[in-house]
């Protein structure tokens, strides 16, 4: 129900055809596939904002202070807090009304 997720600079994260293309070529590609056995690929987030996935993610008890989206983060997995990825996160925390535990560098 949400929209196409966004990687950076505008670009899809994951389109939905790119997925169906690959699902494709895995059950044509793999022993498993051909013998009978088809691989399904399940991307259930590829539909879902930033938003919701922060909000997901919540409920399923994830940690995001452990996680990280930043191109460029440094060598202590702090985000730059000005690429394209750390701005949509941030703004995928505010939409969704919870608090961004993302440590950045610089106190962005």
């Amino acid at each position: 129900p949400g929209a196409t997720p966004v990687a950076s600079s505008g670009s899809p994260a994951c389109p939905p055809a790119s997925l169906a293309a690959f699902e494709r070529l895995a059950n044509v590609a793999t022993k498993r596939a051909v013998e009978g056995s088809p691989i399904p690929i399940e991307a259930p987030i590829v539909r879902m904002s930033k938003a919701e996935i922060v909000r997901r993610g919540r409920e399923l008890g994830v940690d995001f202070a452990l996680t990280v989206s930043c191109y460029a983060a440094d060598a202590e997995g702090r985000a730059c807090g000005e690429c394209d990825a750390c701005r949509l996160r941030r703004e995928g925390f505010a939409k969704a009304g919870l608090p961004d535990p993302t440590r950045y560098r610089g106190g962005h």
